[in-house]
């Protein structure tokens, strides 16, 4: 070796030849790597199995997984290990949120959007600090022109930071949350998803993950309890990626803000976060359209009657109003706040309570304002008569999907799958990913162990998706639900018979091409006539052949004169069902009596190819 040689250049030259004569390679181009991505997609980039990027990474201190998110310091050091380049990938510009939720809570009318409220949502595994979040929030940030109000619990209450005002659902969690989705009143803005720092991401988070995924809401991450002895967000950060919700702090989209609930730490910011996350949505409303809602918690008073809490999506509701809300109807006689306060209006994100409807609604009823008793009536009546509709219509199934498809109700399989144990989830879920195409999707908008549950049901309702199982049972109440809502479980024993039901459903249901069938054509030699305005030709087959009822087009000097079929075909006095090349026959064609000598008619049949 010579001296000096620079031990980190290429091989050598094989024996004799020369380094003057030995041919440079083309440098290769720095590839891009994300400001985070998982162990198994860095190996996809870098062309290498996941094994070498995972003793790579050992050999520089990090432990990890092939799941398990990297950040780019991390990835680029493995790259330039095994000598490939990278530079960071600047992330796109998504779509705002704001484009893609115009249809939600706004009003109908274009002009006069103003900007609104958020709404936001609470969900979270059990004991993570819902409630106290809550509690936490309306106790130090109650409005101050409320502040001598009586507090009581309306199911919804604003708060505000900084003059403005933010809308809290105060729901059981994502059950209730989805129930309403189910029932097609989709009113949350953002979600807050809250996890115990102490005790990390558990099977309800990612639940609620999955429902909050599937509304297509943003997720704000309230990671709690920082105050316990045994907190570690960190751990939480990264529960939270492999789950495939990535923070802000690690290069993704997603806000997290440490908070204590019990001490009342991080509240402020987390409203503040709220605040940015909302107005990065744009979020409008017009509050001179005619007001319309949604019930989220009704009720009966033994004093007052009927009782309902709406939160108002567009328009203003007034006392005097004449509302109908699901099959109830009324005239607005009185409206209070969650701080008991009586109200003359409501504007868009306002929830109130009213009285005066003639029954109790249900809860996620669509609330709107009519002119009149009349009109109440005949809204109501339409109603009834959409429900019923509703009902008769058939449920997502594995059978009906090519059916559901062509009606335009299904434009992609959602699964929820559940397992027996976690090892069997990645191999299923990638399979049945796999069968999707670029015409027909499939999504599996939730996974996870254990038995099929009522909130597994509740999901594939809300988002029109059917279950399938795989070595679990399913619980008595979701199997009563989804008899009642006719959503269709499936539980398997073999993977294989999986991914085969679900491939030769989606051969069905992928739309098929229409093409058309020449079969034959004729040449008009004569015109005779056969009773009152009816004509009939007299053709020479030139090729193919000419079969009764076939479809039929007539062209003239190249131009389609008409698009019909065959209701005659004759050979001489005979009635005939062919006529094959090289013979006369006489045809007729339905509602056409215009032939001419020299016509051609072309005879054909359409098929169904997938």
């Amino acid at each position: 070796m010579v001296a000096g040689a620079d031990k980190s250049s290429d091989k050598a030259a094989p024996s004799g030849e020369t380094q003057s004569n030995a041919v440079t390679a083309p440098k290769a181009a720095a590839i891009e790597i994300t400001p985070s991505l998982s162990v198994r997609e860095l190996a996809d980039l870098l062309s290498v199995s996941s094994v070498t990027v995972i003793k790579q990474l050992m050999r520089n201190g990090i432990m990890a997984n092939i799941n398990q998110i990297i950040n780019y310091e991390a990835a680029a050091a493995v790259a330039a290990s095994l000598g490939i380049e990278t530079r960071l990938k600047v992330r796109e510009a998504k779509v705002t949120a704001a484009e893609i939720k115009k249809r939600r809570l706004v009003g109908k009318e274009a002009s006069g959007l103003q900007l609104r409220p958020p709404i936001v949502t609470i969900m979270g595994h059990v004991d993570h600090g819902k409630t106290r979040l809550l509690d936490a929030i309306r106790q130090t940030h109650v409005m101050d022109s409320e502040a001598g109000g009586i507090t009581q619990h309306i199911g919804a209450y604003q708060v505000e930071v900084k003059g403005q005002k933010i809308t809290f659902l105060d729901t059981p969690g994502h059950q209730a949350f989805t129930a309403m989705r189910a029932r097609g009143a989709q009113i949350t803005d953002i979600a807050i998803l809250v996890v115990a720092a102490d005790d990390g991401v558990m099977p309800q988070t990612l639940e609620a993950i999955s429902h909050a995924k599937a509304a297509g809401v943003p997720i704000v991450v309230a990671i709690n309890k920082i105050d316990k002895p045994g907190a570690n967000p960190e751990m939480v950060k990264q529960q939270l990626a492999d789950a495939g919700l990535i923070i802000e702090e690690w290069g993704g989209d997603v806000v997290a803000v440490p908070v204590s609930a019990k001490e009342k730490k991080g509240i402020s910011e987390l409203l503040e976060n709220l605040l940015t996350v909302a107005e990065m949505e744009d979020l409008k409303a017009n509050p001179s359209a005619s007001p319309e809602g949604v019930v989220v918690e009704a009720g009966m008073d033994k004093t007052k009657g009927p009782l309902a809490t709406v939160l108002i999506q567009s328009g203003t509701l007034k006392i005097g109003d004449t509302i109908v809300t699901g099959t109830a109807w009324g005239r607005v006689r009185a409206m209070f706040n969650d701080r008991g306060k009586p109200l003359k209006k409501a504007e868009p994100a306002t929830p109130v309570v009213i009285l005066g409807l003639d029954n109790v609604p249900q809860v996620g009823d669509v609330l709107k304002s009519v002119a009149n008793e009349h009109d109440a009536r005949a809204l109501i009546q339409k109603r009834q008569a959409d429900a019923q509709a509703a009902s008769a219509s058939q449920p997502v199934s594995l059978s009906n999907l090519f059916e559901q498809i062509s009606a335009g109700s299904v434009k992609a399989l959602n699964i929820i799958l559940k397992t027996d144990v976690q090892g069997s989830i990645e191999p299923i879920k990638d399979s049945l990913e796999r069968l999707g195409t670029e015409e027909v999707r499939v999504k599996v908008i939730h996974i996870a162990t254990g038995n099929i549950t009522e909130s597994d049901v509740m999901l594939a309702i809300a988002s029109k998706g059917l279950i399938i199982g795989f070595n679990v049972t399913t619980e008595l109440g979701a199997k009563r639900l989804a008899e009642k809502e006719g959503v269709s479980i499936r539980n398997y024993a073999v993977i294989y018979n999986i991914v085969d039901d679900v491939e030769k459903a989606l051969k069905g249901m992928l739309a098929p091409t229409v093409v058309e069938v020449i079969e034959g054509r004729a040449e008009v030699r004569a015109v005779f006539s056969a009773g009152k305005k009816q004509q009939v030709a007299g053709v020479y087959v030139t090729e193919g052949k000419v079969t009764r009822g076939a479809l039929a087009r007539v062209r003239r000097k190249d131009q389609v004169v008409v698009e019909s079929s065959v209701i005659s075909l004759r050979r001489f006095k005979d009635n005939v069902n062919e006529v094959a090349t090289g013979f006369e026959s006489g045809v007729g064609l339905k509602d056409f009596n215009d032939f001419q000598v020299g016509d051609i008619l072309e005879f054909y049949r359409t098929e169904e190819r997938r």
